[in-house]
Parts: C-alpha cells; structure tokens; sequence
C-alpha cells in the first residue's frame, strides 16, 4: 500500500468522525438555549418548528371531528360587512316605520271630520257670554255646595245638584238645593230623613219623588261602599242610581277636577244640532256627546258645556233663539236671520230687469 493511499483514508476516517460529532450536537439559537427575560417578535427556528408541529396536529383533529353547525352557519363570516348590512337595514326599517306614520297622520287628519267655521263660532259664543251673564253662572251645579263644608261634603253635595237638575230650571234646583242644606246634606242625613219629607224639600224638582227615591238608594251605596264620599272615576258614578253619563262626566270636572268627557245637557244637544257641529244629526245626548268627542280638541271639552249652556239660557233658547242678536246670525246654518242687504240686492236687481229688457228690446 502506497503512502498516498494511507493518507486519503486517514482524512476520510476523521471527516466521518467530525460528522457524526456535528451531528450529535443539537443545534440551538441563543434564544432556545439562553431563556431571555426580554420578548423577541422574531421567532426562533426552533418555536417556528413547534408551531408548525401544532398546527399540523390541530388540523388533524379538527378533520377527524364531525362538524356540528350547519352548512350555512360553517361558512365564513365576513363581520364588518355582516355588521355594516345589519346596521344598514335598520336605518331602512326605521326610515319606513317613521315615513309610515307620517302617512297614517296625514291620512288621519285628512279623514278627521270637522265642521265649519267652528272656531270662529265659538269664540263669538265666548264674547257673547262675557257680556251677559246666565243663569248657570250664579246657580249651576258646582254653585250649589256649601263652601265651609268639608271636600267630602262638598263633593256629595255637587252629585245631589246634578241629580236633582235632569229636566230642571237651574233656578229650581239651587232652591231645592238650599232646602235640603238647612236640614243637613250628607249622606248619612238622606238616610235617616222620611221619603215622605225629602219629597217636600224638593219639590217643584221635575220628578222630585223618582229623585228622592234615587238619593237615598245612592247615599245607601256611599256609606257602605265608599265611606260617605263620591266615587273617583265615571264608570263608578254611572252605578249610582240616577246618575247618567252626563251627570258622571260634569261631576267628575266639578267634584274631581278631572276632564273624562263632555256633558251633554238639553242645550248642548239642541246647539250642537243647531251649528251641524255633529257629522250626521243626533236624536240622544249620548250619540251628541260621542260626535262633538270625535272632533273637538280635548282641552276645550270642559269648556264648551259651560259656554253652550249660558249660551242656550240667554240667546239660543229652545223657542224662539234670538238669531238676530246672535254674532253668527251670518254663518250659522240654522239662523232663521234675515240680511237687509240680501234684501235690497233682491229688490234692485227685480227692479233693474224690466229695464234691461227694454233696452234689449226697444
């Protein structure tokens, strides 16, 4: 064996050895090696192995697990266009909700039935009852109680005036009224006092004996249901015996100082017919007081009972109205007024056609 020989395989015996040394040293960067206290964002070789050795395992499982959601929840979800469309159609929804309403009030106040001239009607019935004064201004209902009583008192005593003034004069009630208060006008008092007696107090009432009958039953009811006081709301009123819709509501806005509706008394009706204030003509008050409700603005409801009464006691009365002093005399649809000036333009113009017609015809 040549020399040259030996060498060659004694270099290739030390190179095999410094392999297998290269390869048994594990090969580290400083990170892997030294733990440092400081976060690198690069990452190692080493962690970049690991994370793909986890990501391979984790799609592994996730492709051997069955899927549980649906096909349509599965697919991927774009969030900020899901959110931005979401947004989107509820500013739509919002937008019709509201041009709906717009729609619904326009068409509402489009239907909304509402006579003629009523405001200016109305504000002439006010200048008219400023300057005359009525009857139910001094001796109406809610004149009737004893101001030095207690509330309880008064209230029961306003209900009485109301009863006793169905189909009555004011006159006459408040004379009734003032009868019965000298002998005691509490419930317990209506009690205890003869029928017999109580029809003499009230008498020339319309109906007195009916009505003596009704305040002793409802004063009955009072004392054992609501401890000598008035009911507080209008259907509890209306159980009294003799005590209608009209008297529920007008006492309701006397004794309770609340508006729930508007009393319908002989004047009422017979006015609000008079002024086609109503969409159709009404035999009942009832059927009067729904159709002046329908239209009338409710802050006015109160109101316009006190003004139309006066107003049927002084001017429009049930036989023979003054039209002629009345300031709607010209724009109401019932006014049995006469113009002077209709007149002379019907006399002038009768006087001018014969002359007409002879110039035409000479």
């Amino acid at each position: 064996m040549s020399a040259k020989s030996v060498t060659t395989k004694a270099l290739a015996k030390k190179l095999s050895e410094k392999r297998r040394v290269v390869q048994a040293v594990k090969v580290q960067d400083i990170e892997d090696a030294v733990k440092s206290p400081y976060f690198s964002p690069v990452q190692t070789r080493h962690q970049r192995k690991n994370n793909k050795s986890q990501l391979k395992g984790s799609e592994a499982l996730i492709k051997s697990e069955k899927p549980t959601s649906t096909s349509a929840n599965s697919k991927p979800i774009k969030v900020n266009a899901f959110t931005n469309n979401i947004e989107l159609q509820s500013v739509k929804i919002k937008e019709n909700v509201s041009e709906s309403k717009e729609a619904n009030a326009k068409t509402e106040s489009q239907d909304k039935w509402e006579p003629q001239n009523w405001r200016l009607i109305l504000e002439n019935i006010r200048a008219m009852r400023a300057d005359a004064t009525a009857p139910v201004d001094t001796m109406g209902c809610h004149k009737c109680s004893d101001n030095e009583a207690d509330e309880k008192t008064q209230r029961f005593q306003k209900l009485v005036a109301l009863m006793l003034s169905s189909q009555t004069k004011d006159e006459i009630t408040y004379e009734a009224m003032q009868r019965l208060k000298s002998s005691g006008l509490t419930p317990q008092a209506i009690i205890e006092i003869e029928t017999g007696k109580l029809e003499e107090l009230l008498k020339p009432v319309s109906f007195y004996k009916n009505k003596a009958k009704y305040l002793q039953l409802a004063s009955t009811m009072l004392v054992d249901k609501y401890d000598s006081d008035i009911p507080s709301t209008s259907k509890e009123l209306q159980t009294l015996p003799g005590v209608g819709p009209k008297m529920a509501h007008i006492c309701m806005a006397t004794a309770w100082n609340q508006v729930t509706g508007i009393g319908v008394d002989v004047h009422v009706h017979r006015i609000a017919n008079r002024l086609k204030w109503l969409p159709k003509p009404t035999k009942e008050p009832e059927q009067t007081r729904e159709g002046l409700e329908s239209w009338l603005p409710r802050d006015m409801w109160q109101d316009v009972n006190h003004l139309l009464v006066g107003f049927g006691q002084t001017v429009c009365k049930a036989l023979r109205p003054q039209c002629s002093e009345c300031l709607n005399r010209e724009i109401c649809p019932s006014s049995t007024y006469k113009s002077t000036t209709k007149k002379k333009i019907k006399s002038e113009s009768a006087n001018i056609a014969p002359k007409i017609s002879k110039l035409e015809n000479p």
